[in-house]
C-alpha cells in the first residue's frame, strides 16, 4: 500500500511514518519545512519527502492520504486531494485501524509531562523484557527514535488533546482506545482551539468514555480539573498517584533524585535516578502504577527507572564550557516552567540559575497566561526573555515583577550577547521554548567556548 503523508515532518506524523513503513508499506510524505533532524530520519527510512504542498504531488494516486492536524482548507494540496475523490484519514484514525487494533495500549494524557512520561513508561516495559511498541511526541535517549512496532501486544502512546484534523475536530486521543490510561494532570491549554477548561475536560471525559471495565485508570490524587473529570462518569478502576492517592513517594533528596516509593503507606523500593522535580517523581509514581497493571513487577519497574536516560529536550543538557551548563527544555506553560525551575532549584543549590523563554506556542502568543509567567520564574536569578517585534503582547509590562532581574530583547542575537558577557562558572543556562528557538542553544555555547579560549 501506498501512503502519502502531509505534514510528515512534524513528530508524531513523523512517527506515523516510520511505524507504515516498518509494516512494510510505501510511503511518501510532504510538509511546509523538511528539515533535520525527522527529515534525515526519514530519508534513512527510505521514506520520500516532497518540499510544500502543490496539488501535483497527488498525480501518483496514492492508496491512502494521511493528513496531519496543521493542513488547512485552501492548501493545494488538500484541495486536490477532496477534488480528485482520493481516499483519506487523519493521523490518530490510520494509527488505531492499522496498529492499534487488537493490542494492549497505554495511553498517557495530560496537560504536562505526557512526552517524558510515555518515555519512562516505554522503557521500564522494555527494560522488564516486553519488547513494547511505541509512538512518542519526542526522541527517548533509551531507544533514539520516537516510534516501534515491538514485537508484543504493549503499545504505549502519548496521547494528546489537541484537535485530530481538519475534519475531525476530537482531540487525538479519542481515537486511542486504551486499556491502561495514565491521566497526569489538567489545565487550560492550547487557546487557539479551545475557549476555556471546560471544553478540554468534555475531551479528557471523551477519552474516559474510551477505556474498558477492565482496564485502569492511573491518575493525579490532587488534581481538581480531573476530577471533576472524573465524576462525569468512570467505568474503570482508578489507581491514585501523589499525596492521598495509593502511590506516594518519600523524598529522600530534596530535588527528587532519590526517594521511597510507598504503596498504602508501606515502603516498596527506592528509587535512585539522575532525574528532578517533583513533577518527575509524580510521572515515575504514575508509571509504576501502569507498569503493574500489565504485569510488571514493581520491584523491577523501579530497578528500570535508574536506568532511564531521560527524552530530547527535556533538560537535556546540550553542552558544558568553563563550567557554564547549557540545558534545553520543552517547557511552555506557566506550570510546567515553574516546576522545571523549581527541580533544577533544588539540584543546583545557590547556583545562578540563567532562565532563557521564547514565548512561543500559540497559547502564549495570545497572552492567555501573561498574569502567571512573572511568578512562573521566581526560582530564577537571571531571565532573558526573547520578545521580537510581533510579539501581540507588552513584554516588559508581562515581566515587570521581577525587576532588575529580567532583560527582555527583540533578537537572538542580543540574548547570546547579553548572557556571554555577565555568565561565570556555575551558571545553569536553561532555554524553555517549544521550537527550536533558532538554534540559540549551539549559538550560546559557542559564544561562551569563545570567552574561555
Amino acid at each position: 500500500m501506498h501512503l502519502h503523508i502531509l505534514g510528515i515532518c512534524g513528530t508524531f506524523m513523523g512517527g506515523i511514518a516510520l511505524l507504515a513503513r516498518e509494516l512494510g508499506h510505501r510511503v511518501t510524505g510532504a510538509d511546509a519545512n523538511v528539515y533535520p533532524p525527522m527529515s534525515t530520519q526519514l530519508a534513512a527510512a527510505g521514506i520520500e519527502l516532497m518540499e510544500g504542498y502543490a496539488a501535483d504531488q497527488l498525480d501518483s494516486a496514492p492508496d491512502v492520504i494521511v493528513v496531519g492536524n496543521a493542513l488547512r482548507r485552501g492548501i493545494p494540496a488538500v484541495e486536490s486531494m477532496l477534488n480528485r475523490g482520493l481516499r483519506y484519514c487523519s493521523g490518530p484514525q490510520w494509527l488505531r485501524e492499522n496498529l492499534l487494533q487488537n493490542r494492549w495500549v497505554l495511553a498517557v494524557a495530560g496537560t504536562h509531562g505526557k512526552t517524558t512520561t510515555a518515555s519512562m513508561l516505554a522503557w521500564v516495559l522494555e527494560d522488564a523484557g516486553l519488547n513494547p511498541g511505541f509512538l512518542i511526541g519526542g526522541v527517548p535517549m533509551n531507544f533514539g527514535v520516537s516510534a516501534r512496532l515491538g514485537a508484543t501486544p504493549f503499545f504505549v502512546v502519548e496521547a494528546d488533546e489537541y484537535d485530530t484534523a481538519f475534519f475531525d475536530k476530537r482531540s487525538k486521543f479519542v481515537h486511542y482506545a486504551p486499556r491502561t490510561l495514565i491521566l497526569n494532570n489538567l489545565e487550560f491549554d492550547h487557546a487557539d482551539i479551545f475557549d476555556d477548561l471546560a471544553q478540554i475536560q468534555r475531551q479528557f471525559h471523551h477519552l474516559v468514555r474510551t477505556v474498558p471495565s477492565s482496564g485502569l485508570i492511573v491518575h493525579s490524587s490532587a488534581d481538581a480539573a480531573l476530577d471533576a473529570v472524573l465524576k462525569m462518569g468512570c467505568w474503570t478502576e482508578c489507581a491514585q498517584f501523589g499525596a492521598g492517592g495509593e502511590w506516594t513517594a518519600e523524598l529522600l533528596a530534596a530535588d527528587g533524585s532519590q526517594f521511597n516509593v510507598l504503596i498504602n503507606g508501606a515502603i516498596v523500593g527506592t528509587v535512585q535516578w539522575n532525574h528532578t522535580g517533583l513533577h518527575n517523581v509524580n510521572n515515575a509514581l504514575a508509571v509504576l502504577a501502569a507498569a503493574r497493571h500489565v504485569g510488571v513487577p514493581v520491584a523491577v519497574s523501579i530497578a528500570a527507572l535508574a536506568r532511564f536516560r531521560g527524552v530530547k529536550r527535556r533538560m537535556e543538557l546540550c553542552g558544558e564550557i568553563n563550567g557554564v551548563r547549557v540545558f534545553d527544555d520543552f517547557a511552555h506553560h506557566p506550570t510546567a516552567i515553574a516546576t522545571t525551575l523549581h527541580g533544577l532549584r533544588e539540584h543546583v543549590g545557590n547556583q545562578r540559575i540563567v532562565a532563557v523563554l521564547e514565548p512561543r506556542s500559540n497559547t502564549m502568543r495570545l497572552g492567555v497566561h501573561n498574569a502567571e509567567l512573572a511568578a512562573a520564574l521566581t526560582n530564577a536569578n537571571r531571565v532573558f526573555v526573547f520578545a521580537p517585534e510581533n510579539l501581540d503582547w507588552n513584554a516588559d509590562a508581562v515581566f515587570a515583577a521581577l525587576g532588575e532581574r529580567v532583560t527582555i530583547l527583540p533578537t537572538i542575537a542580543d540574548i547570546v550577547a547579553n548572557i556571554a558577557a555577565e555568565t561565570r562558572s556555575g551558571d545553569q543556562i536553561l532555554v524553555m521554548s517549544n521550537g527550536g528557538f533558532g538554534g540559540i542553544h549551539q549559538q550560546l555555547l559557542t559564544a561562551l567556548a569563545h570567552i574561555s579560549a
